[in-house]
This record gives C-alpha cells, structure tokens and sequence, in this order.
C-alpha cells in the first residue's frame, strides 16, 4: 500500500473548495468537524473516496482547514498552556462568511 510520510492514504482527507482549490488534511483533524465526520464515516460517497466537496471559496476552505487543526492541537491543553488567539488569524473581510461556514461544519 503507498505511503504518505508513514501514513497511508485513507490517513488523508481531500477537501475542495468550490473555486477549485484542494486541501489535503490528516483525517483525525477533518473529523473535528461534525458534518465532515458525518461525511466520512457513513455510506456517502465521501467516505469511498476521502474527498469531500465543500461549497466554500478556497480562502474558506483554507481557514476552515486551519482552524480545525488549530482545534485538534489544542483542545485538550491544560488550562495554563492555552494556545494563540485564533481570531487574530482571521481577515474581518471573510469573518462573517467564516462563521456561517464554521457553524454549517460545525467546527465551532
């Protein structure tokens, strides 16, 4: 089986955005996203093929991404070893757009 720095491909999400852009992410952070989670774990066609169409422009898709790692790293910390401001890594021209998408995905 192809390996992908020691992880194999269904190790890998592809998420799309509807300008065309495509974003791999390691399925442990897609999946911090409900409605991803519900995508690929089910009988859609999502999870036969670990790609999920996401009707978003690609500077969505790209925060959306980000945040979701952002999530995966630091949702268990300790009190005292909270992580960055995330909301200092959002442009206020995309924020409203963000939020919707965020709680469509529910990534919030």
């Amino acid at each position: 089986m192809l390996q992908m720095n020691g992880k194999s491909p269904e190790d890998w999400i592809r998420l799309i955005s509807t300008d065309g852009y495509s974003y791999l992410v390691q399925r442990k952070v897609a999946v911090m996203s409900g409605t991803l989670r519900n995508m690929l774990n089910n009988d859609f066609a999502e999870a036969a093929s670990n790609t999920c169409p996401i009707n978003e422009r690609g500077i969505i898709v790209e925060k959306l991404c980000e945040y979701l790692q952002y999530k995966h790293t630091y949702e268990n910390a300790l009190p005292r070893q909270d992580g960055p401001d995330f909301t200092e890594r959002i442009p206020p021209e995309i924020a409203l757009e963000l939020l919707v998408a965020a709680d469509y995905y529910d990534s919030k």
